[in-house]
C-alpha cells in the first residue's frame, strides 16, 4: 500500500509560524448565550479577570467548555465563531475571547455574551431569530486576538495581592493562539527559579515572594509546541501594588 504525504501540512509545520497553522483548524460545535445588564461579559468569570473580563474585546467574550478552558490554560484564547443558519447568520462570524468556564447543553463549547451572540447574525434585525433558537450550530477556529496597539504580553497584579507577603497576577494580551502553562520567578540569593501556583483560572500566585525586583519566565504552548520564554528585562518592580499592569517585551502572534 502506498504512503500518501500531505506536503501542505509539512510546509505549514516547517516554514510557517505554528500559531498560524494552528489557527486554520476549524471544528464543529454549538453555541448559546447568557445575559448581563449591559449585554457584555461577567466580572465573576472563572478565569479570574474581574472587571477586565467584563469589557475586554469590547464585551465580545465567551464561557468555554472544560475542553477549551483546559484547567485555566485556555483563558484569554480567542476564537472565530460562525453559525450555520445561513439565512440568518453572517459568514464572517464573531471573534470572542475566553473569560469563563461552564457547560451548556450537550455538545455546546461556547456560551457567548449576549452581545457576541447577537453579532453572529447578518444584521441586528435578524439577531432576535437567533436568540429565539437559544442554541445554534457553529464552526469555530482558534485565532489571534490582536486587540491592542502594543501586542506584547502584559500582567495585571490581582486585587487580592498583599505586599510584600502575597502576590497574585494574571496574564493579559497573550496573543490568543498561546496557552500559558506555568510561570516561575527568579530568586537572586539562591540562584533558583521558584514555581508559582495556578490558583484558579488564569491567576498565578506565590506566598512570600522573593524581595526586590522579580524576573519571570513563562512556559507556553503554541501551535502544538511547548517552550519556556523569558523577558529580557526585570518585570515586577521592588514595590508593587494591586491593580498595576506590568508590560513585557514578550510578543506572541
Amino acid at each position: 500500500m502506498g504512503i500518501f504525504v500531505n506536503y501542505s501540512i509539512i510546509v505549514c509545520i516547517i516554514f510557517i509560524l505554528p500559531a498560524l497553522c494552528y489557527s486554520n483548524q476549524t471544528n464543529a460545535s454549538k453555541a448559546t448565550f447568557y445575559k448581563t445588564l449591559d449585554g457584555k461579559g461577567t466580572p465573576n468569570g472563572a478565569c479570574g479577570y474581574g472587571d477586565y473580563g467584563k469589557y475586554v474585546n469590547n464585551g465580545l467574550v465567551t464561557v468555554a467548555s472544560s475542553k477549551l478552558y483546559n484547567n485555566g490554560a485556555g483563558c484569554g484564547a480567542c476564537y472565530m465563531v460562525t453559525c450555520k443558519e445561513m439565512a440568518v447568520c453572517s459568514y464572517q462570524g464573531t471573534k470572542v475571547m475566553v473569560t469563563d468556564n461552564g457547560e451548556g447543553p450537550a455538545g455546546t463549547d461556547f456560551i457567548l455574551s449576549y452581545e457576541a451572540f447577537g453579532r453572529l447574525a447578518k444584521h441586528p434585525g435578524l439577531a432576535q431569530k437567533l436568540f429565539a433558537k437559544g442554541v445554534v450550530d457553529v464552526d469555530y477556529k482558534r485565532v489571534s486576538c490582536n486587540n491592542y496597539e502594543n501586542n506584547n504580553l502584559a500582567f495585571k497584579i490581582n486585587e487580592h495581592s498583599n505586599y510584600p507577603a502575597y502576590i497574585a497576577f494574571f496574564p493579559i494580551n497573550q496573543g490568543g493562539a498561546t496557552d500559558i502553562l506555568a510561570i516561575q520567578v527568579y530568586e537572586e540569593k539562591s540562584y533558583k527559579w521558584i514555581a508559582m501556583r495556578r490558583a484558579y483560572g488564569a491567576v498565578f500566585d506565590l506566598a512570600n515572594p522573593p524581595s526586590g525586583p522579580l524576573k519571570l519566565r513563562i512556559q507556553v504552548t503554541q501551535g502544538g509546541y511547548t517552550k519556556w520564554v523569558q523577558s529580557k528585562k526585570t518585570l515586577i518592580p521592588s514595590y508593587w501594588k494591586p491593580g498595576t499592569i506590568i508590560q513585557t517585551d514578550i510578543h506572541f502572534p
